[in-house]
């Protein structure tokens, strides 16, 4: 069943992610087309014209894929702030139709952050696939992210055995039997939102500006402490990213990764 976006959209240049730093079996891209579970059921989605071909698409697997294929934004608000603009004018006329995706839930996003920190970005899809594939639950082609209620209950010993450091596995599990509730993040401002997550051991201002802007999808997230971002804007702008995050204002988000996409795909 189509879901339509509006013009333009490339399916294939928003789901690059998934496809640049290994396989991902949460988000597979098989065949050409991306892999996800949704409850049990294995969801595809294809490129169509209008928009995606998503099957099954109902009342269940709808907002999950809206979600992660970036409903969220505002790329027409962004486009028109950005039209003339130096640089960023250039990459949205240079990557027509690009959607940023978003992590649907917010234990997957913070997992996968904590595997991501301090390691090249290679390294943690390895062992985030690892992770997936042992604790989660396969349905064809993709596996489920392992639940929350499921870490919960491992030693910090499995983790390690999949790839994780000790200090990683201890954070992962940690915050699996924390008492944070994250989906009450998503009623919080942006600064009682970073608070929240910085409290909980492994958790820094990276982990929590990416959760920001890769899971609630907030305009103004601006994560200065990510290596690949800060190349990125000097690539660009030939500056410090703490000087170029007010300059973005209010698409500081929708910025960081139109600068990313644009530095992997010259």
């Amino acid at each position: 069943m189509l879901l339509r976006f509006p013009e333009p959209y490339d399916f294939t240049l928003s789901t690059e992610r998934f496809r640049s730093f290994g396989d991902d079996l949460a988000n597979r891209w098989v065949d050409d087309a991306l892999h996800r579970v949704v409850e049990g059921r294995l969801v595809t989605l294809r490129a169509a014209a209008g928009g995606v071909d998503v099957e099954p698409l109902d009342a269940v697997t709808g907002p999950v894929v809206e979600k992660l294929l970036g409903v969220e934004h505002d790329l027409e608000g962004f486009r028109d702030w950005a039209r003339g603009r130096p640089v960023l004018g250039e990459l949205v006329d240079r990557l027509p139709g690009l959607r940023p995706p978003v992590v649907p839930d917010p234990w997957e996003a913070l997992v996968t952050s904590i595997t991501a920190q301090q390691v090249s970005l290679l390294s943690a899809s390895a062992i985030r696939s690892r992770f997936i594939a042992a604790f989660g639950v396969g349905a064809g082609v993709a596996h489920a992210f392992p639940m929350r209620e499921r870490v919960a209950e491992l030693d910090e010993a499995e983790l390690v055995a999949v790839g994780f450091s000790r200090p990683k596995a201890a954070y992962v599990v940690g915050l699996a039997r924390s008492e944070l509730d994250l989906e009450a993040l998503f009623s919080l401002d942006d600064a009682d939102v970073r608070e929240r997550l910085v409290a909980i051991r492994g958790l820094g201002p990276w982990t929590a500006e990416w959760f920001l802007g890769r899971h609630l999808a907030r305009p103004r997230a601006w994560p200065t402490g990510d290596l690949a971002l800060r190349k990125a804007v000097d690539l660009f702008y030939g500056l410090d990213v703490h000087a170029v995050g007010s300059l973005l204002d209010p698409f500081q988000n929708l910025s960081a990764h139109y600068l990313l996409a644009g530095a992997r795909t010259p």
